[in-house]
């Protein structure tokens, strides 16, 4: 006799006793990301996915906050959640998930115009390959911060250089490099006076005055590789700090910027660099902050707070990262899912 299971759109679907159970996946996209590349893919990333198991659900965003409030609302009724847009599409849905306390793997295509949080993790900027990894990927469980009750993913920044690395276009960093961020510090360092702060973390509180602050689970920050970040565990349960101080002259932010793209800020006396599970920043003035590459608003306190291994990223096998967690093979997972059910079958 034939069972009749129900598929994420509710429509009724015959499937008989010997057939492999497909999972199903809610695929929120953002059509407006980067330059529109979803519309291009968007046939062949459904089919990879309907063909490699997937009863596939999919959904174009309307509005900010639109995948977000879609986790929140249906996400219980999918197998695995995947989204495709730029890094703030990817927080909207982190954000959904660590409020709605979602378990489920997370999938992602990149698509928009920086897209960080991929080249940290190996995903594929290929839109269709990045759709075959969340088929044969393996799940990475990965740290979350919260910036004063938000969520974040990868960065949460302020100073001198969060809109320099979000505006610069990228035809420009890849041809200038770093020299892109000393030449645009330069030119800009008259006119900057810096922030007063006092940090509080693990038990310890320094000041200082500084031009720019990086609170990161990344080895990417703006397009770009950050060499002193390169050693970056996502899984540790600590965000990793740099505060730059505010230097006297160009001559000095020069060779601060310097140490910071060399990887030798343990050796600059310019830079409060550390790494933590929590921390707090207070200042008098209020600071403009900047979370996943989006406004973070202004702050005088600001309370940072990491969450270790809070959600399951689907990543690819071949992607190079260090995972201290053991990946689960999606497929491997989908098959002993499938045995589990069928001796219960048999027991039945």
């Amino acid at each position: 006799m034939n069972n009749i299971e129900t598929n994420a759109a509710d429509t009724p679907v015959s499937v008989t006793d010997d057939s492999p159970k497909m999972r199903t996946l809610m695929f929120l996209y953002n059509p407006r990301s980067g330059k529109g590349l979803i519309k291009q893919n968007l046939f062949d990333i459904i089919n990879i996915l309907t063909t490699g198991g997937f009863y596939v659900t999919a959904y174009p965003s309307q509005r900010p906050l639109d995948v977000h409030d879609k986790i929140i609302s249906e996400g219980d009724k999918y197998d695995v959640i995947a989204v495709s847009g730029g890094d703030g599409t990817l927080s909207e849905a982190v954000s959904a998930f660590m409020e709605a306390g979602i378990k489920k793997p997370l999938g992602y295509i990149p698509a928009g115009s920086t897209n960080d949080f991929a080249a940290s993790m190996g995903i594929s900027r290929d839109m269709q390959q990045a759709a075959r990894d969340i088929v044969e990927g393996v799940e990475f469980a990965y740290d979350i911060g919260r910036f004063n009750g938000k969520y974040f993913v990868y960065v949460a920044a302020f100073g001198m250089f969060t809109d320099v690395t979000y505006e610069t276009p990228q035809q420009v960093k890849n041809v200038l490099g770093h020299a892109a961020y000393v030449l645009e510090g330069m030119r800009r360092l008259p006119s900057y006076k810096g922030m007063d702060l006092t940090v509080y973390h693990d038990g310890i509180a320094e000041w200082g005055n500084f031009i720019v602050g990086l609170i990161s689970n990344s080895r990417s920050i703006g397009g770009m590789a950050i060499p002193s970040l390169e050693n970056t565990s996502f899984d540790d349960g600590l965000l990793e700090v740099s505060l730059v101080r505010t230097p006297e002259n160009p001559l000095m932010l020069q060779q601060t910027l310097n140490d910071i793209l060399s990887n030798r800020v343990e050796y600059s006396k310019n830079v409060l660099a550390f790494s933590t599970s929590d921390l707090t920043l207070i200042s008098e003035e209020g600071i403009s902050w900047t979370t996943d590459g989006e406004s973070g608003g202004v702050h005088n306190e600001v309370e940072i707070k990491c969450f270790k291994r809070a959600i399951k990223i689907i990543v690819p096998r071949r992607a190079e990262t260090e995972r201290q967690t053991a990946a689960i093979p999606m497929i491997e997972k989908t098959s002993a899912v499938h045995s589990a059910s069928e001796e219960k079958q048999a027991d039945e």
